[in-house]
């Protein structure tokens, strides 16, 4: 089974699908690994480091992307791209299908089995294939990194002869992966750090990292199933910006990351809460692709609004191209290795499991998630 692995042509991105490492775990097993010329250069990786362990150097696109029974990508491929990969292909990569449905369709009418990494199903079992989890958690570090870079401060509180520095204030809102991360890497540099979350079951995590959880009573409030925050009225969103308005407005540094699968982000921090903040404070906003959490946010740019520095970079992973490269090469090689069929040395794609059934998307001909398909008809 050949198992196929284009560049990424997304304008600025520097992650790689599938190191050295996990294709020879992945050849090991039997396959037969073919990747496009330079796919590693972005990452000073070398094609010779590729071919060292059995891979296939392939310089010509389309020759690589008509022989794969497997591709593996990062990025959702474009229409163009699909037209090549011969039926019954399984494509793997991210998809964004509750937001892509044209390629959803074309990835159907080319009868390509077609896998969003995206909704692989929180669950103990799929955890090594995570790629949310394990791009988000870089993010979380990137932001933080990035906040302090353009803060005229530093983070911690020092002791000097010419007097004591008290430390940064940063207050970050939106506990998950990400915003843990971002909490943790907060407090080593010394900052003094609150978080908040809609959900109350996050307290003890935020607390054992050395932070404060700032409480707003907004009534009923939970997580889905697969551990996302629920989406708020709007009578709670007004309550949670009324709460969260006065820790804005004292910190130094704000990272939102309130992000709702496959709808847009929700708007929490609106203008007069950025006018609110002094002069001089950073805004990092992690869901500036999705729309955005903070009034004034431009996607891939940093803007300065009354004095307030408001960073919406896109791909915040991609500032630390080498680790996420790694982190999601390992999650794409436990998802083709835990459907492996080491006898006759090919992946199955059991229909039955609930693995799949949470990720796969298209197949022969069909859109088969059940999901999707229903927030389709919705639509």
């Amino acid at each position: 089974m050949r198992i196929c692995v284009p560049k990424e042509t997304h304008v600025g991105e520097r992650r790689v699908s599938l190191l050295p490492a996990s294709a020879d775990k992945l050849i090991k097993l039997g396959a037969e690994i073919t990747v496009e010329a330079g796919l590693g250069s972005s990452i000073k990786i070398s094609d010779q480091e590729y071919q060292d362990v059995g891979v296939q150097i392939e310089p010509e696109r389309t020759k690589l992307l008509s022989s794969a029974d497997i591709c593996v990508r990062l990025r959702k491929p474009s229409a163009e791209d699909v037209q090549i990969l011969k039926p019954g292909c399984v494509h793997v990569s991210y998809l964004d299908p509750f937001n892509e449905k044209d390629l959803v369709k074309t990835l159907a009418d080319a009868k390509v089995s077609a896998v969003s990494l995206e909704m692989i199903p929180r669950t103990t079992l799929a955890q090594k294939m995570d790629v949310l989890s394990s791009q988000a958690n870089l993010a979380g570090y990137v932001a933080v990194i990035l906040a302090a870079e353009r803060l005229d401060k530093i983070f911690p509180m020092m002791m000097t002869p010419a007097g004591t520095i008290s430390p940064s204030r940063v207050f970050i809102i939106g506990v998950g992966v990400a915003g843990l991360q971002a909490i943790a890497t907060a407090k080593r540099l010394g900052a003094r750090v609150e978080a908040f979350d809609t959900r109350p079951v996050v307290e003890e995590q935020v607390k054992s990292l050395g932070a404060k959880f700032v409480k707003i009573d907004l009534g009923e409030m939970g997580q889905t199933k697969d551990g996302y925050a629920k989406a708020l009225t709007d009578e709670q969103m007004a309550k949670q910006q009324e709460g969260m308005a006065k820790h804005c407005a004292l910190a130094d540094i704000v990272i939102t990351t309130a992000q709702l699968f496959g709808r847009k982000a929700p708007l929490i921090i609106k203008e007069d809460m950025v006018k609110q903040m002094k002069p001089g404070s950073i805004i990092v906003d992690l869901a500036a692709e999705s729309g955005g959490n903070v009034a004034g946010t431009k996607v891939d740019e940093e803007v300065d609004v009354n004095g307030v520095r408001i960073i919406g970079l896109g791909n915040l992973p991609g500032h630390v191209a080498k680790n996420a490269s790694e982190m999601y090469s390992a999650n794409v090689t436990s998802f083709l290795t835990h459907f492996w069929d080491k006898d006759q040395k090919k992946f199955n794609l059991n229909r039955e499991d609930e693995i799949i059934q949470g990720c796969l998307v298209t197949h022969e001909g069909e859109i088969v998630n059940e999901k999707l398909l229903s927030v389709y008809q919705s639509n």
